[in-house]
C-alpha cells in the first residue's frame, strides 16, 4: 500500500526529470526541498525516529553517490538528487533504487553504443585515451575526451525506470 511518502517522491521525481530533461541539469533549490520535505515529513508523522530514518537515507545515498561523483561516473546534480530520495524513502529503499539506476543506466549505455554508428570508433577512441593517461600519468586528456567525445545522457532515464522496478519488487510482486 502506497503511503504519503510514495506520492511524495512521485511529485518529486516526476519535476526531476522534466527539469533534467529540458536543462540537462538538478537545481539545487530542488534537490534540498526534497531533502527538507523527507526530513520534516518523517520528522511531524514520527518524531525522532522519523527524523533518524530520514536523516540516514540521506547520509547513505549522498555518501554513496558521492564516491562515483569523485570518480566522475556522475554528476554533482545526481547525488544531491539520491541524497533527496533517501530523506524521502529511507535507507533500504534508496539502496535498491540506486542499485537498480546504475544497472539501468547501464543498459542504456550498451544500447546507445549498440545503435550508433560510430560504436567502434567511439570504443577505439576511448581505449586509446585511457591507455594514453595511463602511461603518461596525466588524465586531462581522458578528461578532455570525456567532455568532448564521449556520449552522455542524462541519469534521470536511467531514474525512473529504477523507481519503478523497485516499487515493483517491494510492494507488489510478493
Amino acid at each position: 500500500m502506497l503511503q504519503v511518502q510514495d506520492y511524495l517522491l512521485f511529485v518529486f521525481l516526476i519535476i526531476a526529470f522534466l527539469i533534467d530533461i529540458k536543462h540537462h541539469k538538478i537545481p539545487n533549490w530542488l534537490s534540498l526541498s526534497g531533502m527538507l520535505v523527507g526530513i520534516l515529513y518523517h520528522l511531524v508523522t514520527n518524531g525522532l525516529d522519523g527524523l533518524i530514518f530520514s536523516f540516514f537515507g540521506l547520509l547513505v545515498a549522498g555518501a554513496i553517490f558521492m564516491l562515483l561523483y569523485l570518480f566522475k561516473a556522475i554528476g554533482a546534480g545526481d547525488v544531491k538528487l539520491f541524497a533527496a530520495i533517501g530523506a524521502i524513502v529511507g535507507v533500504q529503499l534508496v539502496l535498491y533504487m540506486m542499485m537498480y539506476s546504475i544497472i539501468v543506466a547501464g543498459l542504456i549505455a550498451i544500447v546507445i553504443l549498440l545503435f550508433t554508428k560510430t560504436f567502434l570508433q567511439k570504443l577505439t577512441s576511448a581505449f586509446f585515451h585511457i591507455i594514453g593517461s595511463i602511461l603518461s600519468k596525466d588524465l586531462q586528456g581522458l578528461e578532455e575526451f570525456k567532455t568532448t567525445k564521449s556520449t552522455r545522457f542524462p541519469f534521470m532515464y536511467a531514474v525512473l525506470p529504477a523507481v519503478a522496478i523497485t516499487y515493483y519488487y517491494s510492494f507488489w510482486a510478493v
